[in-house]
């Protein structure tokens, strides 16, 4: 983390540690709109932030947000060799639409993940430990360069995002939730408003979207990710315990 000096009103200070600035950064950004967070964000971790995107039923609102200022951010996208093809096909047109210039894939390292999954089935078996493998080490790697990411989580997915705050620590990184308070009426009148384009399993019953082995669709009345690893108690990959 590059060392930072915050512009408030009156002043100009420098905080003490990484959870000092989430939380002057989080206290700021309750008076601003989700545009006016991203704006806010880009402007303070010039040219060492990124977006992690899934390209998921739920993606594309964020990266308007930050395409609308900066299409040139960072785009990272966790390729874990599992998608549907479905979603694939939404990042190009995502990438077209919004004119993306800068969107990475991620991949798994390929001499561990023949080490550990040479079958390519340690979903089956260990769900954890194929998250670790596919999306959380690799991620991990990735945010090297960077000392913030943006996420589209959201207080009304429930479970551990239902306090969620606008920006958090989580050394060495400070996470930036500029979509926290939105409701599923927020997201489709901006998904409306913007004419933007729905993932292609949404008409399916997809609510949430991530690899084909773990997700399904979910019934009327169920939480938006009722249909990731439905029947376990997981309900995070573990890239946002980075």
């Amino acid at each position: 983390m590059t060392a930072a000096v915050l512009k408030l009103p009156g002043a100009v200070y420098a905080p003490t540690s990484l959870e000092e600035r989430a939380a002057i950064l989080d206290a700021e950004a309750g008076s601003l709109t989700a545009p006016e967070i991203v704006e806010r964000a880009l402007g303070e971790f010039v040219g060492r932030i990124a977006l992690v995107s899934s390209f998921g039923a739920e993606s594309a609102a964020l990266l308007h947000l930050v395409a609308s200022v900066d299409p040139a951010t960072p785009v990272l996208f966790i390729d874990t060799n599992k998608h549907f093809v479905q979603t694939h096909a939404y990042r190009e047109e995502l990438v077209h639409a919004l004119k993306l210039t800068n969107v990475r894939s991620i991949f798994p390292d390929a001499d561990e993940t023949a080490e550990i999954d040479p079958k390519g089935d340690l979903w089956k078996r260990d769900n954890d430990a194929c998250c670790a493998l596919r999306k959380v080490r690799p991620l991990g790697k990735a945010l090297a360069e960077f000392d913030a990411w943006f996420t589209g989580r959201k207080r009304m997915h429930g479970n551990l995002r239902a306090h969620l705050p606008i920006a958090e620590a989580a050394e060495p990184h400070i996470k930036i939730n500029p979509l926290a308070r939105w409701s599923p009426d927020d997201l489709k009148d901006y998904m409306t408003a913007q004419a933007l384009p729905p993932h292609p399993l949404v008409e399916t019953g997809f609510s949430s979207i991530g690899c084909w082995p773990c997700t399904a669709p979910t019934a009327p009345g169920d939480d938006a990710r009722a249909g990731r690893w439905r029947g376990l108690s997981k309900t995070e990959c573990g890239i946002h315990r980075l």
